[in-house]
């Protein structure tokens, strides 16, 4: 919900890295910010928007950007707006940074308490009574804005339950619905709303939001944030959690073991799983398949022009490694097997695409 809870990490929350909700500076996607000013300059902003795109290029960030524009009468009315910044330390930045705007509803997982771990879903209950300001008209007479972080957070009855108030929306009311994965959004919802895709940001752009954060990561070492670009797909969490000479050496080896495909490496791949199989190991685990999935990724589109026949081995072994990674989550089972077979499928699948 949007008023309680304070003080306390979002569940998504980066350690030492501001919540977007906090976050003034703002880098790239001017395509974007430029598509809501358009709609507050021509006073015909659309009431809901899907916000998409990967994961930490500041699609969150540019929705509390046009909330805190928004909720401000004064910038909200005026049609030669030119920006979406807004001082930090005027009023109504300081309510939408604590959540304490009355005309302001996020719909987010529920943060931890002491006595249990963050929720996994925004529930029914949670969007009915955050849904429940659009109600009542808004005391200053201006926006009532709802954030939505994230889509993919959302029950089937929650999604529900906020498309009834999309489909016949009170007047000045405008709705963020930030998105991973907008494809997968309820088809109801994705028809009724404007649609905004953000694309992955420039190198430049990621370093200067890294500059914005202050220490400690500015202390890091230009050659670690150079590493951590060339694997940060374009944004800025991922660059972040990459800030870290280890991960990206680790990174580097799997690379080399898939590079070297369909030849194996026997020796390296079984030393790889044997690290990989060990309790403390789920972070590079993680990062091993995450590494596997991006490199069968980037061997597809380099290939795009040999035709679907001969990408069909990598697509079916993508999937078989998504398959196989789930039940071993799922059944907690040994990672060994599954990192030697998955090597075996990579090198069977370069030499019949190849």
């Amino acid at each position: 919900m949007s008023r309680d809870d304070q003080g306390v990490a979002e569940p998504d929350q980066l350690d030492n890295a501001r919540h977007p909700r906090e976050q003034f500076a703002f880098f790239g996607h001017r395509d974007g910010e430029e598509a809501f000013l358009e709609g507050l300059r021509s006073g015909r902003l659309h009431h809901a928007w899907l916000i998409g795109g990967a994961q930490g290029i500041g699609k969150a960030t540019l929705a509390y950007r046009v909330a805190r524009t928004v909720l401000d009468p004064q910038r909200s009315n005026d049609r030669t707006i030119s920006s979406l910044d807004v001082p930090a330390g005027s009023h109504v930045a300081r309510q939408v940074a604590v959540l304490s705007h009355p005309n302001l509803s996020v719909l987010r997982r529920a943060p931890a308490t002491d006595k249990k771990g963050p929720s996994a879903t925004i529930p029914v209950d949670a969007v009915r009574r955050a849904l429940g300001m659009f109600g009542s008209t808004a005391a200053d007479g201006g926006y009532r804005v709802c954030i939505v972080d994230s889509a993919e957070d959302l029950t089937v009855s929650s999604a529900n339950a906020l498309l009834k108030v999309i489909e016949e929306p009170p007047p000045r009311s405008l709705f963020l619905i930030v998105s991973h994965a907008p494809q997968r959004v309820l088809p109801t919802i994705r028809s009724r709303c404007r649609r905004l895709l953000l694309r992955p940001l420039e190198d430049q752009d990621i370093r200067g939001a890294i500059a914005s954060l202050g220490s400690p990561w500015t202390d890091i070492s230009q050659d670690v944030v150079d590493q951590a670009l060339r694997y940060g797909e374009g944004s800025v969490r991922r660059t972040l959690e990459l800030l870290d000479a280890e991960k990206v050496a680790f990174i580097e080896q799997v690379n080399r073991l898939l590079n070297g495909l369909p030849k194996a490496d026997t020796k390296q791949v079984l030393a790889l799983a044997e690290a990989l199989s060990k309790r403390d190991a789920d972070d590079s685990y993680e990062l091993a398949l995450e590494t596997v999935q991006r490199w069968v990724s980037d061997r597809l589109h380099e290939r795009a022009g040999l035709g679907a026949s001969r990408l069909a081995p990598l697509v079916e072994v993508c999937d078989k490694i998504g398959r196989s990674a789930r039940e071993i989550d799922v059944f907690n089972l040994d990672r060994r097997p599954f990192i030697l077979t998955m090597f075996d499928d990579l090198a069977d699948a370069v030499r019949r695409a190849a």
